[in-house]
């Protein structure tokens, strides 16, 4: 059974981090933008691949490969595929959401210098606005799952996540602080989902025999310590 103290005390340390990450990365906009340039970014294989992870339809062609491999035994894994698109979709929509919200602008037309739209103008349009930046939210949420489902390949999914946000960086379609808030608000939905939906919880009849079983073992235990 889970220390509701040790959990509490965990959110708090990553709470902090992820305060800490989006106060650095704010610090360091003017930074990025004058040093981490590489227009070509989008024009190799490579950095297309990475992109794509921020895309629905990478996580869609994955929870469909999932599926397709577990829809047919009792692997618990087969609810993940559907978390898989699930979790991407979710962010995606709160990305564009607090895109509204924020109203900061890309950073090429400025200059590189913070420009916050006026609410008057386009209230609900989010073409230009930056922060935070969706695919990199996209890809961090479906990053949450995939490490979930297949842990062992944790850090190939968080990897593909972190490439995504370097390409959105390098192009200079975001600013620092747009990759680092989506990052820390996809990972947060992305969490949020599976805690929700992915953990398995004994149920019916299922948890009564486990119960059951418990129940057999604790008085068998209680008769061999009287012996």
């Amino acid at each position: 059974m889970s220390d509701p103290r040790g959990h509490a005390a965990r959110t708090v340390r990553v709470g902090l981090a992820a305060a800490l990450a989006i106060a650095l990365s704010l610090l360091l906009d003017r930074w990025a933008f004058d040093v981490l340039y590489y227009p070509a970014v989008h024009e190799n294989d490579l950095g297309r691949l990475l992109r794509s992870v921020g895309s629905l339809g990478f996580w869609a062609l994955l929870a469909t490969a999932v599926w397709l491999e577990r829809r047919a035994g009792t692997d618990p894994r087969r609810r993940g595929a559907a978390l898989l698109l699930l979790a991407p979709v979710a962010s995606g929509a709160v990305a564009e959401v607090l895109k509204l919200l924020l109203r900061r602008e890309r950073p090429v037309p400025h200059g590189g210098d913070w420009v916050f739209r006026s609410f008057a103008e386009r209230p609900f349009s989010t073409s230009g606005l930056a922060l935070p930046s969706s695919h990199v939210m996209v890809a961090f949420a479906g990053a949450v799952i995939l490490a979930r489902i297949f842990p062992r390949a944790a850090p190939v999914a968080y990897l593909l996540a972190a490439g995504c946000g370097l390409t959105r960086l390098l192009s200079h379609g975001h600013f620092l602080s747009d990759v680092a808030v989506g990052a820390v608000a996809g990972w947060a939905i992305g969490a949020l989902v599976w805690h929700r939906f992915g953990r398995q919880r004994p149920s019916g009849i299922i948890g009564a025999v486990s119960g059951e079983r418990s129940a057999v073992s604790g008085e068998r235990s209680a008769v061999s310590g009287e012996r």
